[in-house]
C-alpha cells in the first residue's frame, strides 16, 4: 500500500524556521467541537435573526443556514441581503457563555516551542477570540487577531480574505502554515502557496472539500502535530546555526 504523502511533515519552505508565520483558525480548532460554543452561538443568530426580519426562529434557521452555505458566514448574507449592521450582530451572537472550554497549558507550551510569527485567522469577531483565548489560557502567545471585522466582513473562504490578510501582515504565502478545521477554508490557503493543516471536526461543513491537494496534513490532535512540528523546526534551526 502507497504511503500518504500526508504522513510526512512538512513545513512552509523558509530559509530560517522563524520566519515561519502560523495562522491559527478559532473555534473548532484551538479547542475541541465537543466543548460545543457553536450551540450557543447558532441559537443567539436565529434569535437575533427572528427578531430583526420578524420572521419566526424556525425560519430564521433556514436563512441563517443558506446565508452561511451561501455568503460565507451567516453576517455576509445579513448584510448583502438586509443591509444588517455588524456590530450589532456580532456583540449579540458572541455574548456567550465560554466557561465550557478547559484551560490548556499544554496548547500554550507547544505554540511556545513553534519559531516564527503567531496570528488568529478567524470569520467571529475580536471579542470573541479574545474570550477564548483568554479561557485557553494563551491569550498572550498571538501577535495579532485578523478578525472578520479586519477583512472588512469577507470572510474565509473568500480569496479576498487571505490578500487582505497578507498585505496587512505582511508576509509571503508560502512562508505560512494555516491550520484549521474547515476543509474548504483551506483551498484558498494552498492555491496560494500555503501549507495546510486540517484539525478533524464535527461541523456540518467538514465534509466539503475534505478530499484534495489542498490539504497537507490531517491531525485529530493538535498539540501533538504542533509539537512535532516544532522539532522538526528545531532540527532545521540547527542546520541554520550550523551553517553560520
Amino acid at each position: 500500500m502507497a504511503e500518504d504523502p500526508r504522513s510526512t511533515l512538512r513545513l512552509p519552505p523558509v530559509d530560517d524556521p522563524a520566519d515561519t508565520v502560523w495562522l491559527f483558525d478559532l473555534d473548532n480548532t484551538l479547542y475541541p467541537a465537543s466543548c460545543n460554543l457553536f450551540k450557543q452561538v447558532d441559537a443567539r443568530m436565529a434569535a437575533f435573526i427572528a427578531e430583526a426580519l420578524s420572521i419566526t426562529e424556525d425560519e430564521a434557521r433556514g436563512l441563517q443556514k443558506h446565508y452561511y452555505r451561501t455568503h460565507g458566514t451567516t453576517l455576509r448574507g445579513l448584510m448583502i441581503e438586509h443591509g444588517m449592521p455588524a456590530d450589532r450582530f456580532l456583540e449579540f451572537v458572541h455574548a456567550i457563555d465560554v466557561t465550557g472550554i478547559p484551560p490548556n497549558p499544554a496548547l500554550g507550551l507547544a505554540i511556545d516551542a513553534l519559531h516564527g510569527r503567531k496570528l488568529i485567522f478567524t470569520n467571529g469577531s475580536t471579542r470573541h477570540a479574545e474570550n477564548v483565548l483568554a479561557r485557553l489560557g494563551i491569550a498572550d502567545r498571538f501577535e495579532a487577531i485578523f478578525d472578520i471585522v479586519a477583512a472588512d466582513y469577507v470572510p474565509k473562504p473568500n480569496p479576498l480574505a487571505y490578500e487582505t490578510l497578507l498585505q496587512q501582515h505582511d508576509f509571503a504565502p508560502m512562508a505560512a502554515c494555516m491550520i484549521e478545521d474547515l476543509p474548504r477554508n483551506l483551498v484558498p490557503a494552498a492555491a496560494l502557496g500555503m501549507t495546510t493543516v486540517l484539525i478533524k471536526g464535527t461541523h456540518e461543513l467538514t465534509e466539503i472539500d475534505a478530499a484534495g491537494e489542498h490539504i497537507h496534513h490531517i491531525t485529530d490532535d493538535l498539540v501533538a502535530w504542533l509539537e512535532a512540528a516544532a522539532a522538526l523546526q528545531r532540527a532545521a534551526q540547527e542546520q541554520v546555526q550550523d551553517q553560520d
